[in-house]
């Protein structure tokens, strides 16, 4: 049943400031939506940000198109505004929007792969943001000669045509490329409600990699076509299972960095290509912002030479410096190393799809084996009217005289057509293709030529005809100008693969400086860093009210932590993180200063040195996981480990150790063991549940667990035991003793 839509209702009880009685037209949303909003959305979509098969947004089409038209394919260059005036007549924007599409296809823009646009002039670089380009009038162009490719044939009916938007002239639906250039030209776009991101590949691997999709749909992709080609260069950090997942579903990102050489001579970086979705300035940029913050010491300055030889980034170094770990950092830090975002959003018929490669390359074939299939059709019709022709003058060329005497003998111009219709038996069309040849070529040598030029249409004709019924000979057409593309116009790549195995897997560093310092943890979780001079000037610590401490430990300032919580998370961090502080002040609040999840709670803080040994969890539930340390090494500096320890059972004691020790467990029902730390056998599972060592009563758990020295016991062989698990022996009074124990 079709939505009823309401009726706008006029209201005229209105008064504009100037004191005007105003009708408003009173519309529900609903319906605005409908009938505004939505046409403008799909027009944004279908005919303006998502580019189509043959590899070009509306814009590019009619610029290009234009150009073709105005015979710039051959003609030498014209002044840019002169064409930016004739791309109105198909684009109704204004000269600013028109040349900006120009700019982008521009050679000097260096944007493409392979640019459609022979430029002279200023028209800016892609890879800066403040380099302006020159006004139109300042600029000349014509199409380059790779846009051969994109016009072949376009006469012959391998593409429809529409009226512009005002009716005046025609213009093409979509250009019958001969390659694949939707994969080739990089192109982005955003809509209304989604958006298009296309990374360009080489022309030559994507030439290859469509034969062999032809030849063999199951074909490995990334044999032929392992990765993107940026025409800013550049390295791509190649993973190849990534990007299969990327060529199988349209989406993905991968990361790319710039390329960069050290120059011994002058102690300076140069740094000659960056990736494709930065620019210059957001480099010089970050790199400045990091000096003034101190996070980088190494530099002396750096500044921007890039001249007509090409892009070139300059860092000049401080003596000593390594520049291999400079440039680990600053790929770390700046955009000096970047991801691009793969969004392979393409209209096919005018609806927008998501596509992988492959798929994209069987629509481009079908699409192009349509292109093919009309120009054999259009090559064949004009063959056939030919041959018609030529079959009307071979009845009149075996009677040259009786045709001669019938037109000498018509008394009148028009009835000279009627008889040599009646008088040979052929149509008004060869009729008049005969009437109209000059006497001079009534010869014997004419008339052989033509009799052949029959015979040889008839052949031509039947071959067309076998084309036209094959789907291999048009797939054999296909691959033919694909190979002439491939060698006429192919180039090497720009942008070169760097596997995996040969970049370095451990975040680099930042140099931080080291010295002796102890560190103060509170049983609140406040934590403090102080030197030993600020020690020997006031050693009273101070903390909260109800706070106390719970341990110190003199340590260096490059020494690791490990924080431990109740969500069963760790937070591995650094003294250097922490601000050196004094015994007056609280401190930091661990929670708050690394990013805990909230009503998180610190258990336990941990040195875990160089990861050698282990971490020892004493559960409520009577069981205890001896864990190595290496478990919670990580090759990167991530901050936040998950599934720190088993969630089964709360835990009631965390111990970090290099040895094995004494440890004193006690129950709620008054019990005690003492049992060494060997007894139990280390896992490097982080979420093992442990094995019991106390074995207890209905509804009785775990109190705590200390180490020996601290529990106070006197008679320690009364609760020690060989074998485990074990339910311990009752507390006798001389071995209670109130300790302030904690869990660190």
């Amino acid at each position: 049943m079709a939505k009823k839509k309401t009726e706008p209702k006029i209201n005229k009880n209105i008064t504009n400031v100037e004191g005007l009685r105003a009708e408003v037209l009173e519309q529900n949303i609903t319906d605005t939506l409908e009938l505004n909003y939505m046409p403008y959305a799909m027009s944004v979509i279908v005919s303006r940000a998502i580019p189509e098969i043959d590899g070009f947004k509306p814009s590019h089409r009619k610029l290009l198109y234009t150009m073709y038209d105005m015979g710039l394919l051959t003609k030498p260059r014209t002044k840019s505004a002169n064409i930016v005036g004739q791309t109105m007549r198909l684009n109704p924007h204004g000269d600013a929007a028109i040349y900006e599409t120009m700019v982008r296809l521009a050679r000097g823009h260096e944007a493409l792969n392979h640019p459609f646009v022979d430029s002279k002039g200023n028209f800016g670089k892609v890879f800066s943001r403040d380099m302006a380009y020159a006004a139109s009038r300042y600029t000349e162009a014509k199409l380059d000669p790779i846009c051969h490719e994109l016009f072949r044939d376009i006469d012959s009916d391998t593409v429809d045509f529409v009226d512009n938007y005002d009716g005046s002239m025609k213009e093409p639906t979509l250009l019958p490329t001969t390659f694949p250039n939707v994969l080739v030209s990089n192109n982005t776009g955003i809509a209304v409600g989604m958006a298009s991101n296309i990374c360009g590949f080489n022309l030559r691997e994507v030439c290859q990699t469509a034969i062999a999709r032809i030849k063999d749909p199951s074909c490995d992709l990334l044999e032929t076509l392992p990765a993107p080609d940026f025409p800013t260069g550049g390295e791509i950090l190649y993973d190849p299972l990534q990007m299969a997942e990327i060529y199988r579903t349209g989406r993905g990102s991968f990361p790319v960095r710039a390329k960069w050489r050290y120059v011994k001579e002058g102690n300076l970086i140069e740094i000659y290509e960056i990736p494709y979705t930065t620019t210059t300035e957001a480099i010089l940029d970050k790199v400045a912002e990091l000096m003034k913050a101190g996070k980088i010491r190494e530099i002396n300055d750096m500044r921007d030479e890039t001249d007509l030889s090409g892009l070139k980034l300059t860092i000049d170094l401080k003596r000593g410096v390594d520049p291999d770990k400079l440039m680990a950092r600053l790929m770390k830090m700046t955009p000096l190393m970047d991801s691009f975002p793969c969004n392979f959003n393409i209209l096919i018929a005018g609806m927008p799809k998501v596509m992988g490669v492959g798929e994209i390359l069987e629509e481009w074939t079908a699409w192009r084996a349509d292109c093919v299939r009309r120009r054999v059709y259009f090559q064949l019709q004009k063959k056939k009217d030919r041959l018609h022709l030529l079959k009307g003058l071979r009845k009149i060329l075996l009677d040259i005289d009786l045709a001669i005497k019938i037109i000498r003998e018509t008394e009148l111009d028009a009835e000279v057509i009627p008889n040599l219709m009646i008088g040979f038996g052929i149509d008004q069309i060869q009729a008049e293709f005969v009437a109209e040849i000059k006497l001079r070529n009534i010869n014997k040598e004419y008339i052989l030529k033509r009799l052949q030029d029959t015979d040889l249409l008839a052949q031509e004709i039947d071959e067309l005809t076998e084309i036209l019924g094959s789907d291999r000979k048009i797939k054999n057409i296909i691959i033919k100008e694909l190979k002439e593309v491939a060698d006429r116009f192919g180039n090497d790549r720009k942008t070169t693969l760097v596997y995996e195995t040969q970049v370095q897997l451990e975040e680099p560093q930042e140099e931080v400086p080291d010295y002796p310092c102890t560190i103060f943890v509170s049983k609140g979780g406040y934590f403090k860093k102080i030197t030993p001079q600020s020690l020997r000037m006031s050693n009273e610590q101070k903390f909260k009210e109800g706070d106390s401490l719970a341990f110190s430990r003199e340590v260096s300032n490059r020494a690791e932590l490990l924080v431990f919580t109740d969500r069963c998370q760790v937070y591995k961090t650094r003294c250097a993180d922490f601000e050196d502080s004094k015994a007056s002040v609280l401190g930091d609040f661990l929670p708050g200063k690394l990013a805990m999840d909230e009503g998180e709670n610190v258990l336990a803080v941990c040195l875990p040195g160089e990861y050698k040994g282990y971490v020892l969890f004493v559960f409520e539930n009577g069981k205890a996981a001896k864990v190595e340390l290496a478990a919670y090494a990580t090759k990167s500096n991530r901050r936040k480990l998950t599934g720190a320890y088993s969630d089964k059972s709360s835990v009631k004691a965390i111990f970090c150790m290099e040895d094995e020790v004494q440890l004193a467990v006690y129950s709620t029902d008054g019990r005690c063991l003492i049992c060494s730390t060997a007894q139990l056998q280390a896992k490097t599972t982080r979420s093992t549940q442990g094995v019991g060592i106390m074995s207890l009563k209905k509804n009785k758990t775990v109190d705590k667990a200390v180490l020996l020295e601290e529990s106070g016991i006197q008679n320690v062989s009364r609760y020690r035991v060989k074998t485990l698990p074990a339910a311990g022996a009752l507390l006798k009074d001389e071995d209670v003793e109130e300790k302030q124990m904690g869990l660190f």
